[in-house]
């Protein structure tokens, strides 16, 4: 899809939602990227004498990459953010009338402790239209399968309209080849997918529906909003309550502001079933959602995000399983340049995003390799050699883009008679600590890809 068609759907989805259009996105891209590259070059100029003097210790070349890793691009893609905070202006979309019917797919691989509370959220959402859910017991060692078989005979007995399938499979064959089973037994021409362990919140099916469906009609998936659920438990769920609050969801919503969020999790996402079937499903990778994601971007399609259709998720609640998510995460990116390379050349309006995500190796290397030791250097050693004031503009700039993600966070909370929970603890440690236990996973995801090491979920 052209840009100049993409600009087309934005405007028939402005007209439907009935908002005067002010800006197009294109204008709004373009103030986005003039305002990043007027901090980056006011960066550089400040800049230019901390690489002459770093260049005479380690030479220019590395002096360069130092620079622009620790500051020069970091600055560039906050104050990126910045702008397209600045410039999300919203439509508001007309109610459906009538609801399409919605297939929803549920992987499961031993999830005894949750799957029920799963099912139950569904079923209390309250949906207008038909609904199938189709829960794939992907070989599960425990009780899943005798669970949901409980489940559907309680709302058998209850007369409930929605239909409730199982599909068993003898054996563990991963979350892709699950998915893939339950989209041969998808009935309807949408498809979500709801992870076993994630609780859908007030209307979020009928919200999701309703932004993919109004949205423009090169639309091929849209992203729900995945928070946080188990965020009591201890500080590492209470960073990650932050990094899905005010880092993913945002992050996301500005991507969508660009006509193509990148990734359409699996947690929470709806789709086309003929996009799907196109690009012949989910893929057996590390990264199955962001891998689909990005095959459907290569085709064209526009992929959205609903910030008002809420998802809360359990997180990893030790260190030892944050890694491992984390990793396959980073994994999957790699994954996803390797299947869709054609999408670093497509030009479209959120080629940008693409282009930032070829700089994270890079930049995570510099972070956790040279900042991080030079922090610790200059706070103990008074060794000052990758301490500068362009790196300390880094802070003011960290502390707007996370005040105006918050201020954005809090507006579609409030509509939805969501609270945020006092955390002002966990959103420090999060600003200004989190990429330092974040870093490691991801380096080693890269690599692992990168040299085509052996996967592991």
């Amino acid at each position: 899809m052209t840009v100049v068609t993409a600009l087309d759907s934005e405007l028939a989805a402005e007209s439907q939602s009935g908002r005067k259009r002010y800006l197009t996105v294109a204008t709004r891209l373009a103030f986005m990227l003039v305002f990043a590259a007027l901090w980056m070059g006011g960066s550089l100029y400040l800049a230019i004498p901390w690489i002459n003097a770093l260049a005479n210790d380690i030479g220019l070349v590395a002096a360069w990459l130092v620079v622009a890793g620790i500051a020069l691009i970091p600055g560039y893609i906050n104050a990126f953010l910045i702008a397209g905070l600045l410039f999300d202006w919203r439509p508001k979309f007309k109610p459906l009338e009538q609801a399409p019917g919605l297939s929803i797919l549920i992987a499961a691989y031993n999830e005894e402790d949750s799957i029920y509370g799963t099912l139950g959220s569904i079923y209390s959402q309250n949906y207008p239209g038909p609904l199938q859910i189709v829960v794939i017991n992907d070989g599960s060692q425990d009780r899943t399968a005798e669970i949901v078989r409980e489940f559907q005979v309680l709302v058998e007995r209850l007369q409930v309209h929605y239909t409730l399938e199982l599909i068993d499979c003898p054996k563990n064959a991963g979350k892709a080849a699950a998915l893939n089973q339950g989209l041969m037994q998808a009935k309807y021409d949408l498809v979500a997918t709801v992870d076993a362990d994630s609780m859908l919140f007030g209307e979020a099916l009928l919200n999701i529906v309703t932004n993919h469906v109004r949205s423009p009609s090169r639309t091929a998936s849209t992203a729900g909003c995945v928070l946080v659920r188990n965020s009591r438990k201890n500080m590492l769920a209470k960073l990650q309550e932050w990094d899905y609050f005010l880092g993913i969801s945002v992050v996301k919503r500005i991507q969508s502001l660009l006509q193509g969020t990148l990734v359409a999790q699996g947690a929470f996402s709806v789709y086309n079933k003929s996009a799907l079937e196109e690009i012949d499903g989910w893929r057996d990778t590390v990264g199955e959602d962001i891998v689909l994601t990005w095959k459907i971007i290569e085709k064209g399609y526009r992929v959205g995000f609903a910030e008002n259709a809420f998802a809360f998720t359990n997180v990893p609640e030790d260190y030892r399983t944050f890694y491992n998510q984390r990793k396959r995460w980073s994994r999957g990116l790699i994954e996803a340049f390797k299947r869709s390379p054609r999408v670093l050349i497509q030009l479209r309006l959120n080629t940008p995003f693409v282009w930032l995500n070829v700089l994270f190796p890079y930049l995570d290397c510099i972070y956790l390799f040279i900042f991080l030791p030079g922090v610790l250097g200059a706070i103990f050693f008074k060794y000052y050699a990758v301490a500068s004031i362009v790196t300390l503009l880094l802070l003011p700039l960290i502390l707007i883009l996370n005040l105006l993600m918050y201020v954005k966070q809090v507006s579609v909370f409030n509509q939805y008679g969501l609270k945020v929970r006092r955390n002002i603890l966990g959103a420090l440690v999060f600003m200004l600590g989190y990429q330092a236990i974040l870093a490691p996973a991801c380096i080693v995801g890269y690599a692992s890809e990168m040299f085509n090491l052996r996967k592991s979920w």
